[in-house]
């Protein structure tokens, strides 16, 4: 894990230091899992099931917050079993999909989902001639219920390719009264009013939660890193942690720390597991 300053270090010491108050809140894609050309297939790390349930023993509450559908999530995480085990020592897991318009946790066992937006299926049923419109007519479309993704990662030119349907789907969205989230090689839309830190400020507030780490990768976690520094200009520890990508600078500039991909997460959170334990003595 790389530190970005001296105070980062501090940060760090700090949320040690909350232990059984603490949130811990993670992306998936590329954070729990690596990023994979095709979603459908990818998987979480072979280790994050352990670490989960070792590390939610230590601490008030683990989440998962993603703009996967939270059935998908729970499905390529197995995270019902590791719900079940983590609900066994009396925590919660709690998984956020959508950018936190579905809820699942440990304890309720169902996906809690509103409608799709207005808007959604014409723009889905419109990606054909908006695609020929960018000279994009290769990107791959991923149906969320509540969202689409327009993946370029495919593509023969991913970055060409992604700059060339941004505006033109951004502008489609905006037509739409719909969100835009540009990605690494995805642009998703979806309903506006929510997003990652929405979603974090509300679990913290219900789980009475005493400090947070937040961990993400993407353009889409932005939000969350923002309303953790908020919180944490507020006087509440916190820790931000990029989940190192070359695609990816913003959340670099934000972040107290960086480590290497999924395999650096896994070692973030059984080293914190361990400072924790140690501290609580």
């Amino acid at each position: 894990m790389e530190f970005r300053s001296a105070a980062a270090i501090t940060a760090y010491d700090d949320v040690v230091r909350t232990g059984r108050r603490l949130l811990v809140a993670l992306d998936f894609d590329g954070t729990l899992a690596p990023i994979v050309d095709n979603p459908d297939v990818a998987h979480i790390h072979e280790r994050a099931q352990d670490l989960l349930i070792s590390l939610s023993t230590q601490v008030r509450t683990i989440a998962v917050i993603t703009g996967r559908p939270a059935r998908q999530v729970l499905a390529l995480g197995g995270l019902d079993e590791v719900g079940d085990n983590i609900g066994a020592t009396g925590h919660e897991l709690v998984v956020l999909g959508q950018y936190g318009n579905e809820r699942w946790t440990s304890s309720g066992r169902r996906v809690v989902s509103p409608k799709p937006p207005p808007g959604l299926a014409s723009l889905i049923s419109e990606l054909p001639r908006l695609f020929r419109r960018a000279g994009v007519p290769d990107a791959w479309v991923e149906e969320k219920g509540l969202a689409v993704g327009v993946h370029t990662r495919r593509c023969p030119d991913p970055k060409a390719a992604f700059d060339a349907l941004l505006p033109v789907l951004t502008e489609a969205a905006e037509a739409r009264h719909l969100t835009i989230e540009p990605g690494r090689f995805v642009i998703e839309i979806r309903a506006a009013g929510m997003d990652k830190g929405i979603a974090l400020r509300s679990l913290i507030a219900e789980h009475d939660v005493g400090g947070i780490v937040f961990v993400g990768d993407d353009l889409g976690d932005v939000p969350a890193f923002q309303a953790v520094l908020e919180l944490r200009a507020g006087g509440m520890p916190a820790l931000l942690v990029c989940s190192g990508s070359d695609e990816e600078s913003k959340l670099r500039e934000l972040c107290d720390a960086v480590v290497d991909g999924p395999d650096g997460v896994m070692d973030l959170l059984d080293l914190l597991s361990e400072r924790i334990a140690v501290a609580a003595g």
